[in-house]
């Protein structure tokens, strides 16, 4: 009787049925047959519903497998991620004397674990004949460019002969992953022909090295050029919208999901729900979170760490609550990151202990530096600087400048000098080109009044050659997103945005507003002191967002950096005077400013 007309068909449902038509094989003597066992093989190795240990076994029956079955379980060996499986079966075909097709290289070159081993497949892929095979040399790039080796990856892309567009978009990919983003985009503008994974991967490379403006101009070319908007381009310019802050971009690309019937799937609804919560609307995150058909763990985590972010700490213990009896998620690190900072963002101290233990006791977590740094916060805000300290000297690693910033930062906010310059100094000589961290432990001897320390720490930045990180905001305003430096006059309309700048301050000062100068380092007089507080980016975006807005609606501005006491306090009466909310989020959280009161009840 022919294979072909016992071979079960494509594909099989089970298991259980496989077994019946490998039974079948069996009694009819064709358990040795290439075709008719490889049908079986295939489903074994590849299905969701198969089993790889099956198929192995399988393979051992077959006195001559050949090229096709080594391909499929190479094929296997990359999805289940045994990549030395993959080299040692493609030495035992070699051995066989079976010759490679354009089907083997692909799987194998992808599954290389080193450099050499990838330069060994290249070299064989040149000795059997497939140098000018555009699927095989793609996979070459991709490999040389995750080994960070630019120049091979160049020469394979040189030698082919008619390049694709994956070919193009793979020296895309390469170049965003080496961080070579102006690179990247001029091979992005001569590739002769465009898909949306391409135009995917140009943004994603602006997204990744937080170059949102150009991410969203590339954006619009492609919307004018008519390119369908996939899930994967959303998911995409959703992050962009996250890191600026950009609602209304962000609310039409959550539109075009839902008018386009795009799958919402738990990555893309994470990412909706993600965009919600840094652009604001923590209510809206919720209500998508909510309506979410499946929640995987970066959904509840993004939804908790919202609640943490905007300090609603109760709300996020709730809904941690939620996910343990939900029983379909477990939690893991990351959600108990996001407690137990929702926590130290409260106040919750009592709160953050229990939930410290019961990570442990109940879900077995073992607290890694995170959680560690973030009960130092909690203690360290709460101004329980010794119990914090202890902490910090009870860990069972060293800790680090993330742990160590945190206690820093609540020295500076609580004025203590002497805790602050021990803390200080360790953390700059294990964070020695991070300007914060020089700043923090300059405001802490300001405070203090002492200006021959202040110039110390300045002297050892300009020593070791460290910038100061300029902080900026943004703002947007008629589907443009706004960015202001402190000072800055490069805005088209800055004679008008500095005329309301003026207005602002002399409004608020009518109702009590001093000029808060504890934050500035410099040893001057308090009329001095002043004028750099007035230009702060985030007044300036304030100042364009009241001329831009009608009376009453809401101003949503991102700041790059820490907002400062002095902006924090005059936000909270620009709110009451112009009668409009206001929210702030700045590098560690939200502020929500109305009728002269914010959210975080001066408690940050």
């Amino acid at each position: 009787m022919s294979s072909c007309l016992v071979a079960p068909p494509w594909p099989c449902s089970s298991m259980a049925e496989v077994r019946q038509h490998h039974s079948l094989l069996l009694r009819l003597g064709l358990s040795t047959d290439n075709y008719a066992m490889s049908r079986i093989l295939t489903f074994c190795s590849l299905s969701n519903h198969g089993d790889i240990n099956y198929a192995l076994k399988l393979f051992t029956t077959l006195p001559n497998p050949d090229t096709f079955v080594y391909n499929t379980l190479f094929k296997a060996f990359f999805i289940c991620d045994s990549p030395s499986l993959s080299l040692l079966f493609y030495s035992h075909m070699l051995q066989r004397s079976l010759t490679p097709n354009s089907f083997t290289f692909p799987s194998l070159v992808r599954a290389c674990k080193l450099q050499q081993e990838v330069k060994q497949l290249h070299a064989h892929v040149l000795k059997f004949g497939f140098g000018a095979d555009t699927f095989t040399l793609n996979n070459l790039i991709h490999a040389y460019f995750a080994f960070g080796s630019l120049d091979d990856a160049r020469r394979v892309f040189y030698t082919i002969p008619n390049p694709n567009v994956v070919s193009w978009t793979s020296l895309v990919s390469g170049y965003s992953q080496l961080g070579l983003v102006d690179e990247a985009f001029h091979v992005f503008e001569l590739m002769p022909s465009k898909n949306g994974v391409s135009w995917n991967a140009m943004i994603a490379c602006f997204v990744k090295n937080n170059r949102f403006r150009e991410a969203f101009d590339l954006f619009r070319k492609m919307r004018v050029e008519e390119v369908e908007v996939d899930r994967f381009v959303a998911a995409t310019m959703l992050s962009a919208c996250t890191g600026v802050g950009a609602l209304e971009q962000g609310k039409w690309i959550h539109g075009c999901v839902e008018r386009n019937g795009i799958v919402l799937d738990s990555k893309l609804g994470t990412a909706i729900v993600d965009m919600y919560c840094k652009c604001g609307c923590l209510d809206k995150a919720f209500r998508v979170f909510c309506r979410l058909e499946v929640k995987g763990a970066s959904s509840w985590n993004c939804m908790i760490g919202g609640f943490a972010m905007h300090g609603r700490g109760e709300d996020a213990i709730r809904l941690f609550r939620e996910m343990e009896e939900e029983g379909v998620v477990v939690p893991d690190d990351i959600t108990f990151v996001n407690v137990l900072t929702a926590c130290a963002h409260s106040g919750l101290v009592e709160e953050g202990f229990f939930y410290f233990r019961y990570m442990v006791d109940v879900h077995g977590i073992e607290p890694n530096k995170e959680h560690y740094g973030c009960m130092v916060d909690l203690l360290a805000r709460a101004g329980r600087l010794e119990e914090a300290k202890k902490v910090i000297y009870e860990m069972p690693m060293s800790p680090d400048a993330a742990v160590l910033g945190a206690l820093l930062g609540a020295c500076r906010i609580h004025g203590n000098l002497v805790l602050g310059e021990e803390v200080g100094k360790r953390v700059i000589e294990l964070d020695p080109g991070n300007s914060g961290r020089y700043v923090t432990l300059g405001n802490i001897y300001a405070r203090c009044g002492k200006w021959e320390q202040v110039a110390g720490v300045r002297k050892l930045m300009n020593d070791r050659g460290v910038k100061k990180e300029p902080g900026f905001s943004m703002i947007e305003m008629e589907g443009m997103v706004n960015e202001f430096v402190a000072g800055g006059r490069d805005h088209p309309l800055a004679e008008a945005i500095y005329a309301k700048v003026h207005e602002m301050l002399e409004a608020i000062r009518v109702v009590g507003y001093v000029p808060d100068t504890d934050d500035v380092l410099h040893d001057l007089v308090e009329e001095e002191k002043e004028n750099p507080l007035f230009y702060h980016s985030e007044k300036l975006a304030i100042a364009y967002g009241l001329l831009k807005t009608k009376r009453g609606e809401t101003l949503r501005v991102t700041k790059n950096l820490r907002v400062c006491k002095d902006c924090h306090q005059a936000s909270k009466l620009i709110s009451k005077v112009y009668d409009c909310d206001i929210i702030i989020r700045d590098r560690n959280r939200f502020h929500h400013f109305s009728n002269g009161e914010c959210s975080c009840k001066d408690y940050w």
